[in-house]
């Protein structure tokens, strides 16, 4: 009988290290850690400015965001998160309707770089977070979770508040990788703010792309 009781408190003991070992990590924590490799983007236009949010990908300075951000600007800034600015030139614009685009900036240290997560493991229910520039606040994170998946449309929709300037920016799970790269809001009456429902580019299709490059 004693016997019994203290496998029973073992296996007890290993299952609660098992899941400690697993902990969610804090919106707080993810947000210090991702930080440093989210960048404001900012296209000049002939008609004034476009302002988007990117994700640092390479430590030389390679940076993932939204092809409408930059639109047909020539003169592309790159804010840090240290304030730092620094022009940046296109990379590589993807294909219609896959809103995704390459620059590049040139910096005297490493940077930071964010992790790809699997959009392929993604559930609706998931905790998420988004993190980016909306009306031009750095750094601003938000919370939600994931609404909905459109596989047809390869859309993750979420209820975490995207804005205008949140473009490019990352939706991140619950270890601080990109599950999407945040895209658009739904808009039925032409109210740009968040109403609760916006979309996010699947990571695993950005990867494809990417490896597309790679190979070429």
């Amino acid at each position: 009988m004693l016997k019994y009781y203290i496998s029973a408190v073992l296996l007890l003991f290993s299952s609660s290290v098992l899941a400690f070992g697993v902990r969610e990590k804090s919106a707080s924590e993810i947000y210090e850690n991702i930080n440093p490799a989210i960048v404001a983007v900012d296209s000049q236009l002939t008609d004034g400015i476009s302002c988007g949010t990117g994700c640092i990908i390479s430590e030389s300075g390679t940076i993932l965001t939204s092809a409408h951000v930059l639109e047909d600007g020539n003169d592309i800034i790159v804010t840090m998160s240290n304030g730092e600015d620094y022009k940046a030139t296109l990379l590589k614009r993807f294909g219609e309707n896959k809103d995704i685009a390459l620059i590049k900036i040139s910096v005297p240290y490493s940077l930071k770089t964010v992790k790809m997560g699997d959009s392929a493991k993604i559930k609706v229910g998931d905790k998420v977070l988004a993190l980016g520039n909306p009306f031009g606040f750095k750094g601003t994170l938000t919370q939600g979770i994931i609404s909905r998946i459109d596989y047809s449309k390869n859309r993750i929709q979420t209820d975490a508040a995207i804005n205008p300037g949140s473009s490019g920016g990352p939706l991140l799970n619950s270890n601080g990788e990109i599950i999407g790269i945040n895209q658009a809001i739904y808009n039925p009456d032409n109210n740009i703010s968040n109403i609760g429902i916006g979309f996010a580019t699947p990571v695993n299709i950005i990867k494809e792309y990417l490896l597309s490059i790679d190979s070429n």
